[in-house]
């Protein structure tokens, strides 16, 4: 047992793995399905908006890159936060991560349940969702770089799609394949660039424009941190982490600004509804077009369908396995630190922490079976929580990185991965999180805002409780 708890993680995740990886963290369900109410919100005008969003997530990312890349260790944003900020702050941020990720499991497993039926309707929702999670859990328990391989080819799909959706798009756009309406003018045609201005309020008390859609395209970034959690495991950490971190911000202006460049150039942004996904737009001229192949004949529209399910799938599959690497990494640091139970700093031969990810296995179980018995009502402030988790993570790491520069600073050392205006992007950073949280109270998800503070006390009870044991222990 002693020589199980001298083991370390092992660094096997190499540089094609951390450019996946990020990748896989900026691109999502949020870009394949999501987009289209943010669409109604604020038109042509949500291109910008997710520019702007990115911009922010990329000063996020670098300074959550310069912490991990001067000190690369388990436990990521929450190692730093208990060691330049203070306890609490190291407690709170850890187990906020790790419950976000629990609540998120518990929608991915959920989703891929719903994406088999769309193949197989006959297979119970439980049934697919069920295989999933031991398949992806039994990856994990595996060697990082099993971890690491699985995430780049789901990544790799995602990619190959967008690339594939950006590249046709623009074939219609410069042939005029798919019309008289398919015209770069349909992004100014109808109102202008902003035809829901940048914030107003309905007749009916509801709010719309480009801040009110920020709301929804925030938390299309959300899991770009998980480059922060690698850290501890990844092959030369201050060469790979630099180029993986640099290139999100390119990525984020290809895949969502190119996209929605793509999809508001294709068709009159009125067009768009909630349900609207750029990938069915852009290969809808296809419809009523059949191809044969081995002599038997397809319908093209068919073949998309089956695609974006495909896509979709890879999508949530590509989330569930980032959360569960990710979750028992925070739950092994949190050990470490000494915010957790000791024993789930236990590693398996493959130098995986097996006892914390199979607790957390066990709580994404819970989550499934509360998912099944409890009423709707329930459901939605869970998913409210994710919200207010989310939001607290980002605050949190800027945060940090302000106590963290401040005390390198006194210490004359000079990092190795300098973020980006540095304090101002911080300031910037946080102004602009708190205004989404009023935008948030404005727009229908006050409850996610009001959740914030009653989560807060409950981390600060548990935190005086665990310290208190640990005070009598030690007595």
């Amino acid at each position: 047992m002693k020589e199980n708890n001298e083991k370390k993680l092992k660094r096997g995740l190499s540089n094609r793995h951390i450019q996946l990886i990020a990748i896989g963290g900026a691109v999502g369900t949020g870009l394949f399905l999501g987009i289209g109410k943010a669409a109604i919100l604020a038109g042509p005008a949500v291109i910008l908006g997710y520019a702007i969003a990115g911009l922010f997530a990329f000063f996020i990312l670098r300074q959550l890159g310069e912490m991990v890349v001067d000190e690369p260790v388990s436990g990521s944003f929450s190692y730093f936060a208990n060691k330049y900020w203070g306890p609490f702050a190291g407690y709170a941020s850890g187990w906020n991560y790790w419950i976000l990720y629990i609540l998120v499991s518990m929608a991915e497993l959920t989703a891929i349940g719903v994406y088999i039926q769309f193949w197989w309707p006959d297979i119970p929702l439980w049934v697919s969702s069920l295989f999933f999670f031991i398949v992806i859990n039994a990856i994990n328990l595996t060697s990082v770089k099993v971890y690491g391989e699985t995430e780049f080819w789901f990544s790799i799909i995602k990619v190959s799609a967008i690339i594939a959706m950006i590249l046709f798009g623009s074939y219609l756009l410069i042939t005029g394949a798919k019309g008289d309406q398919a015209t770069v003018m349909n992004l100014v045609n109808d109102g202008g660039f902003f035809p829901k201005g940048w914030f107003q309020q309905n007749e009916d008390g509801s709010y719309q424009g480009l801040l009110a859609a920020l709301v929804i395209i925030m938390f299309s970034f959300g899991g770009l941190e998980l480059v922060g959690i690698t850290a501890a495991e990844a092959e030369n950490p201050e060469k790979n982490i630099p180029k993986a971190t640099n290139q999100v911000l390119v990525r984020i202006l290809i895949f969502y600004v190119g996209a929605l460049f793509i999809l508001f150039s294709l068709m009159p942004w009125r067009n768009i509804t909630a349900n609207t996904s750029p990938f069915v737009e852009v290969f809808n001229v296809l419809e009523g077009k059949n191809f044969t192949l081995f002599g038997q004949t397809y319908n093209f529209m068919g073949l998309i369908a089956n695609a974006l399910n495909l896509i979709v799938l890879t999508a949530a599959l590509s989330v569930y396995n980032s959360c569960v690497y990710s979750n028992s990494r925070m739950l092994y640091g949190l050990a470490e630190q000494g915010n957790a139970p000791r024993f789930l700093k236990k590693l398996n031969k493959n130098h995986a922490p097996v006892t914390a990810l199979l607790v957390s296995a066990a709580f994404v179980t819970i989550c499934i079976i509360i998912n099944k018995i409890m009423p709707e009502q329930a459901l939605e402030i869970l998913m409210s929580l994710v919200v207010s988790a989310l939001i607290i993570n980002w605050i949190m790491i800027s945060w940090t990185h302000l106590y963290f520069k401040k005390s390198k600073v006194k210490e004359n050392h000079k990092t190795k991965f300098p973020s980006l205006l540095y304090p101002w992007s911080n300031y910037l950073t946080l102004f602009f999180l708190f205004g989404v949280l009023a935008m948030m109270w404005l727009t229908g998800l006050r409850i996610s805002v009001e959740l914030i503070p009653i989560w807060l006390l409950i981390l600060y009870i548990s935190y005086r409780i665990t310290k208190r044991k640990k005070t009598t222990q030690t007595a």
